[in-house]
């Protein structure tokens, strides 16, 4: 009987104990050394966000608030390392770890310059940002962040053996390691759980923050939600739809634009008031009696993916989230009924709403005066849409026509951008992505410029209606509104329980030709005395309906802006 060599290992990794050959010679650490050492980066580096945060709360002071981080750091890193030790497999492991850190070192940048707040709708509005918007995010802090916090110690990970083991061998000792985590949370939690309950209670966020954990929920909420509603057959809404007897007899079809504003916060609209005269061009429009201000609307959602399918759905803010199922939607409703419907953008995408009408891009035919730089200013739409309602049908057209602008707007962070210099009114102005490291006036004025920009265009394209025949209209409303820096917020996108005002109260507003009042018996001046009413996004898919005399049972009249108005109209 002969006795195999003795084999030797080295100090240090987790081989010797289990028989496990390296794949790398020379001295390293060993798997649960690794699985603790980035359990605690992660928990103390990677969540500096969350630490900031805690320790600006009024609960936590004194020695009794130190035990609660403590004890607060101690259920992080627990519920990590078990987390880390269930995929710690050979071949799974140092990915899977490398997209944590890349994960929690992108997170801890926005958490930390903008306050983001990492959820589920987070999570789908940056899978829906394209290249463009990116762009505008990324900044020389933001790549020595992912360098500091996610690259290096990506690539510390790599240069460490992976131990080989037998399957059943490595799941007892994951299971194990995960089982020691789970008991390191839970004795943690026990140690402060009535400082714990009374923070998670009292500050909801701070869930949010919770790094990488909250990206991990949030890629898990969003397969959950998702993955039911793709499978689910489109249904088609308001198949009774058909044109109303306005139509009748007509001589000039109806032409109404509805403009998909961006960003636009109402606070710096200034015909809702604002300090700041910021739409001159729609100021006189209103006080020539053609145009009314609603100065009380407020969104669905805080972000675009969120707000823009949300309020062309026939369901509302309420109906709307969580429902597993697809139906179609306003722009479906219109084309059904018979109309010409168009949907042209000059953003990221129209989120689905277009597939099945037809669309354009303005990135497609670019043009050179109005595209400096790649990026389009939102009046490239005009002469695009001039174009596009060429292309129609002409069996449409002769009914009626739809056509949609979807804005660049007030877009951020890059808000110098969106405002071509003979618009600039407001200097100086912030010319960084990097918010913060401009003073809130330079940050206001780039936006209030923006808004000016904004202001220019839906004037042109009022402009424009005015000199096309027959009953034209325009009606504007944003999908969400901005933080400017308050309460050191920027941008949007915060959970919407969470979101303060400025992020959820938008601009909208309406104009009509005097053609298009009188097909509808729809006299402005009583629209005006509604300017005060709360509207929300659940009011514009019945108001268009209500506006284009489409007539079907799913158009709920106490929804419809107009309604009250038609009635009055058609009464006198």
């Amino acid at each position: 009987m002969s006795l195999s060599p003795l084999r030797t290992f080295p100090v240090g990794t987790a081989a010797a104990p289990l028989g496990n050959t390296p794949t790398r010679g020379g001295a390293g650490m060993a798997w649960h050394w690794q699985v603790l050492v980035l359990g605690l980066w992660l928990t103390t580096i990677g969540n500096a966000a969350l630490w900031q945060q805690l320790w600006a709360l009024p609960e936590v002071g004194g020695w009794r608030g130190v035990r609660f981080m403590l004890g607060m750091g101690g259920l992080v890193f627990g519920v990590l390392v078990a987390l880390m030790a269930l995929f710690a497999w050979p071949r799974v492991f140092k990915p899977a770890a490398t997209l944590l850190l890349l994960a929690a070192a992108a997170a801890t940048h926005f958490m930390l310059v903008y306050s983001a707040l990492i959820d589920s709708t987070m999570l789908v509005n940056v899978l829906h940002t394209d290249a463009r918007e990116a762009g505008d995010l990324m900044s020389m802090r933001f790549a020595l962040t992912m360098l500091g916090l996610g690259v290096l110690p990506s690539l510390w990970l790599w240069r460490q053996p992976t131990p080989t083991a037998r399957w059943y061998r490595r799941a007892l000792a994951n299971l194990g390691m995960a089982t020691v985590g789970l008991l390191v949370a839970g004795l943690a939690l026990f140690v402060v759980f009535q400082d714990f309950a009374s923070v998670m209670r009292n500050h909801k966020q701070v869930r949010y923050l919770i790094n990488p954990l909250n990206s991990v929920y949030a890629v898990g909420k969003v397969v959950a939600d998702q993955a039911p509603r793709t499978q689910q057959p489109l249904q088609a809404v308001a198949v009774d739809a058909q044109l109303g007897p306005s139509y009748a007899g007509q001589t000039a079809p109806p032409l109404l634009v509805i403009v998909v504003g961006e960003t636009a916060r109402a606070t710096n609209f200034g015909l809702g008031g604002y300090g700041r005269d910021t739409t001159p061009q729609l100021r006189e429009l209103a006080n020539q009696g053609q145009l009314t201000y609603f100065n009380n609307a407020w969104s669905c959602g805080t972000n675009t993916q969120a707000s823009v399918p949300c309020m062309f759905s026939h369901l509302g803010k309420a109906g709307f989230e969580g429902n597993p199922e697809r139906f179609d939607n306003l722009l479906d409703v219109l084309q059904r009924a018979g109309l010409a419907v168009v949907w042209i953008d000059n953003q990221s995408g129209c989120k689905g709403l277009c597939e099945r009408v037809p669309n354009v891009n303005t990135r497609e035919s670019p043009d050179p005066r109005l595209c400096p730089q790649g990026e389009c200013d939102d009046t490239i739409m005009i002469p695009t849409m001039e174009r596009a309602l060429q292309a129609l049908p002409p069996e449409r057209t002769t009914k009626g026509t739809v056509v949609v602008l979807h804005q660049m707007g007030s877009h951020g962070p890059a808000y110098f951008k969106r405002a071509p210099e003979r618009l600039k009114a407001y200097m100086p102005e912030c010319a960084s992505t990097a918010l913060q490291d401009c003073s809130r006036d330079e940050v206001v004025n780039a936006y209030d410029n923006s808004i000016r920009a904004t202001d220019d265009f839906l004037a042109q394209t009022i402009g424009w209606l005015q000199r096309q025949p027959g009953s034209t209209g325009l009606l504007y409303i944003s999908d969400h509104g901005e933080s400017l820096g308050e309460n050191n917020l920027y941008l949007h996108g915060l959970p919407y329980a969470m979101a303060p005002d400025d992020q959820k109260h938008v601009p909208m507003l309406t104009w009509l030709s005097t053609g298009l009042q009188q097909r509808l018996a729809l006299p402005m001046d009583c629209l005006g005395h509604k300017a005060s009413d709360r509207l929300t996004h659940d009011h514009l898919f019945h108001s268009v309906l209500g506006l284009l005399d489409v007539h079907t049972t799913v158009h709920q009249p106490k929804l419809d802006v107009f309604a009250s108005c038609k009635a009055t109209g058609a009464a006198s």
